[in-house]
């Protein structure tokens, strides 16, 4: 009986663990992405835009949420990446992360 009642509680700190989780990952991509738009964005043989290199370097899954690339510099480039990160735990909508990354024009 007493296990029926810790139950709950056990299941909201698993799901919790979870969205931690994925709330890492999401940073993550953004920080990948950003390298990867800056980097095309500073190339001279660079094929394709910055914007679409940090597209290519995201799951799926993480950018159907919402995906903001901005992109600026001088004889440096500076990419900015925003996702939406994904909610597991109902009531933690909104969340955001965003990364930049600086590289030097070719």
């Amino acid at each position: 009986m007493e296990y029926l009642g810790f139950l709950p509680l056990l299941l909201l700190v698993a799901l919790l663990a979870v969205q931690l989780g994925v709330a890492t990952y999401t940073v993550n991509q953004a920080g990948t992405a950003a390298r990867a738009g800056a980097r095309t964005a500073a190339s001279d043989d660079a094929r394709g835009t910055g914007e679409s290199a940090a597209r290519g370097a995201v799951s799926d899954w993480v950018r159907g949420n919402g995906f903001a690339y901005r992109e600026g510099g001088g004889s440096d480039v500076t990419a900015t990446v925003s996702l939406v990160i994904p909610s597991i735990v109902p009531g933690l909508d909104d969340w955001e992360a965003t990364r930049s990354s600086t590289m030097p024009r070719e």
